[in-house]
């Protein structure tokens, strides 16, 4: 034998020491997390990896002054007693842990012509639009039918052709203004009504009339660290800081990871082991980058048709004072501009300027958030935005531009909320290409796949039989929720065929 015994005691303890895990998990968002915890939690031995310094992708938080900066939460659907979340939350010990704050309403819309605030409660929200669109009300019925019962009409319409939800609201409502109000957090979930599932949007909307949103007291961050805990407590490993550069495999078969730590000096590529990987990594990333060429070729055919939805923009702020000692009264306001007068105009908004492009700000001092200190808050902009609009400027010219478009979003606010200008201790902007850069999501597509009908429609399989994605990417779509699910399912499925 080559070596002598002494190469075969080295072999055998470095294989040894490769092959400790039984489920090595790429990327630490929350679909990485929430896998990660339930098969920790069901004995699995789990690695799992984070590019990042922090878990949780777009679930994170980050310190500035003396605020705390949330990323990605607004507020988080559902939490209901039939809510798939309310039963993920309980297996993992969430609930004990992770305190849940109710928002005070679902949104408010202003547009120049209206200015209405929109409850979580169907029953409210029918009352009140019926009142200022008499001639609608019929309409505004078939709406919250479709929204409340869509699991049934899921169930009966089955492989049927799908709608968008632009075409389905453009048949049963004919005032463009109740449209883009009933519309109003459009971008929770794509840029465009024509080109955005029925089936998808009307389950993602009738869970916030369901549950009433949610906000994670202390930031999102708070139950990211809760399942990297449940991970690393039942026996697994995460470590950040940690880039993974390629799936191995053998006969067709994934059998573990080269990866790299990211600190400084630190320049050695490592291999780990596993009869199981799930990827927490965008689809795109893992068939253009992780896997061989054959199993990545093959992955990409699966992908075909479908395009990564668009990102966001937002601007972080933090206040010298609470924003209802100004007369804000509302936790989440979308401002569309008054050029948009039918849904059709969404979208080309979307890509003008910032002085014009609709946007949500969120005030988190509404709720005893724990964001900032009791004197203060903190609140952010956000809108939808594109990696294409950054790609060609330099760094001087796209720092220029990110503080044109916070003084331009401060603008319009200090015309909606009289002080809202003097009240602004510090502001911060995150673009698309912050996005990329933060959780390696090609385009910045915090939704995964645009969720058109024929991604609701499309499964992406597996090149691999022991490869499981587990992300926003996946056919659950983004937001938290789908991340979420995505995540737990995915355990699910280990667990069963192992």
């Amino acid at each position: 034998m080559p070596g002598g015994k002494g190469w075969y005691y080295k072999f055998w303890r470095k294989s040894l020491e490769d092959m400790n895990y039984d489920v090595i998990v790429i990327g630490g968002g929350l679909g990485g997390l929430t896998a990660g915890a339930k098969l920790a939690k069901e004995g699995k031995r789990v690695l799992l990896l984070e590019q990042h310094d922090r878990p949780g992708g777009c679930a994170t938080t980050f310190k500035r002054k003396d605020f705390t900066m949330e990323v990605g939460l607004h507020e988080m659907d559902g939490l209901h007693a039939g809510d798939m979340k309310t039963r993920i939350f309980r297996d993992l010990g969430v609930m004990d842990e992770v305190v849940f704050l109710k928002v005070p309403e679902f949104y408010r819309f202003v547009n120049g012509r209206y200015d209405v605030t929109i409850s979580h409660k169907p029953e409210e929200v029918q009352e009140a639009l019926s009142k200022i669109f008499p001639n609608e009300e019929e309409g505004i019925k078939a709406y919250f039918y479709q929204l409340m019962n869509i699991r049934k009409i899921i169930k009966q319409t089955g492989d049927q052709p799908e709608n968008t939800i632009g075409e389905f609201m453009d048949s049963i409502i004919n005032d463009e203004d109740l449209k883009l109000i009933l519309l109003g957090n459009l971008g929770y979930f794509h840029d465009d009504p024509y080109s955005l599932s029925l089936n998808y949007y009307s389950m993602a909307q009738s869970s916030y009339y369901q549950g009433g949103g949610n906000f994670i007291q202390g930031g999102s961050q708070v139950l990211s660290d809760y399942l990297m805990k449940v991970i690393s407590t039942r026996g697994g490993t995460v470590l950040l800081n940690h880039f993974v550069k390629e799936i191995l495999v053998e006969d067709d078969t994934a059998v573990g990871i080269r990866y790299q730590s990211l600190k400084q000096n630190e320049e050695e590529i490592k291999i780990a082991h596993a009869s199981v990987i799930v990827a927490n990594a965008s689809i795109p990333q893992v068939a253009h980058q992780l896997l061989p060429k054959p199993h990545g070729e093959q992955c990409i055919n699966e992908m075909n048709g479908l395009e990564p939805a668009a990102s966001l923009l937002t601007v972080y702020f933090g206040f010298n004072k609470k924003l209802k000692d100004i007369g804000n009264q509302h936790y989440s306001t979308f401002i569309y501009n008054e050029s948009i007068n039918k849904l059709a105009d969404i979208r080309p908004n979307n890509h003008a300027d910032f002085n014009q492009r609709s946007f949500t700000f969120v005030d988190y001092s509404q709720i005893d958030s724990k964001l900032a200190p009791d004197n203060k808050a903190v609140g952010a902009v956000c809108c939808i935005d594109y990696t294409a609009d950054w790609e060609s400027l330099n760094k001087e010219n796209y720092k220029k531009r990110k503080d044109q478009a916070a003084q331009a979003f401060i603008d319009r606010l200090e015309k909606l909320i009289p002080g809202f200008r003097k009240a602004v201790e510090y502001y911060e902007v995150g673009t698309a290409r912050t996005v990329e850069r933060y959780t390696l999501n090609p385009q910045g597509a915090v939704y995964g796949f645009a969720q058109t009908p024929i991604r609701v429609k499309t499964t992406i399989k597996n090149p691999l039989t022991n490869l499981y994605f587990a992300s926003a990417w996946t056919q659950t779509g983004g937001g938290f929720s789908g991340a979420i699910f995505s995540g737990y399912l995915c355990a699910m499925e280990v667990i069963r065929k192992r």
